[in-house]
């Protein structure tokens, strides 16, 4: 519990710095103007999510490996908080979309991949509430948690694969980054801020989660 509240409070830190990093210290983008700013929200949502449904692969390998409940505990916890994040990325991107491209919503490569991917995770969250037994829908989630990250790069590839409204990654992208340090190394802090937000979050889950399955027994 005194590692759960060191996270929670190092979360708020760093969210309250990376929104005064964001909003005051980095400078208006020549192009597109202050609607940019949302990148430092939009941006380290869609890597932490990639992080969480990383950790909850891994976790649901090692929970059908050992039948350790606190794996699965740890990757139902990951899943939820990375749709939680998908869908801040979503609707941040909606919001930038709508003045940038004229629209809140459009059927891209990117847009549709990404849309994909929160909808096969919100079905991770579905199956384990439609078994009536927790072991086997516990089993059956663990499934799709290892199969699920193979839309990971289909998602960060898209713009590239096809012909997309969407913008190359500015980030993570073959070759170097197409932003400048000033700007990268704000999103990158950001990240680290959400980073921290999705650690609190799991482990306040994960206790929730071990306490409720201590008193079932």
């Amino acid at each position: 519990m005194r590692v759960t509240a060191v996270l929670g409070w190092l979360a708020a830190l760093a969210l309250a710095a990376g929104l005064v990093l964001a909003l005051l210290v980095a400078p208006r983008e020549l192009t597109q103007g202050n609607v940019q700013r949302i990148m430092y929200l939009h941006l380290p949502a869609i890597f932490v999510a990639y992080l969480a449904f990383v950790v909850a692969f891994a976790a649901s390998v090692a929970y059908l490996w050992k039948r350790a409940a606190v794996a699965d505990w740890l990757a139902y916890a990951s899943v939820e908080v990375g749709v939680l994040f998908t869908g801040i990325n979503i609707v941040s991107g909606a919001i930038w979309g709508k003045p940038t491209w004229g629209t809140w919503w459009t059927w891209d490569a990117r847009l549709t991949s990404v849309a994909v991917m929160f909808v096969i995770y919100v079905g991770y969250l579905l199956v384990r509430q439609a078994t009536d037994d927790p072991e086997r829908g516990a089993r059956f989630a663990a499934v799709i948690a290892i199969f699920a990250p193979a839309n990971i790069p289909l998602v960060h590839f898209s713009v590239y694969w096809w012909r997309t409204l969407h913008q190359p990654a500015s980030l993570l992208r073959p070759g170097s980054s197409s932003m400048p340090a000033s700007l990268w190394l704000i999103v990158l802090f950001n990240t680290l801020a959400f980073a921290l937000l999705y650690a609190y979050f799991a482990s306040k889950r994960v206790a929730i989660l071990r306490a409720e399955g201590a008193a079932v027994r």
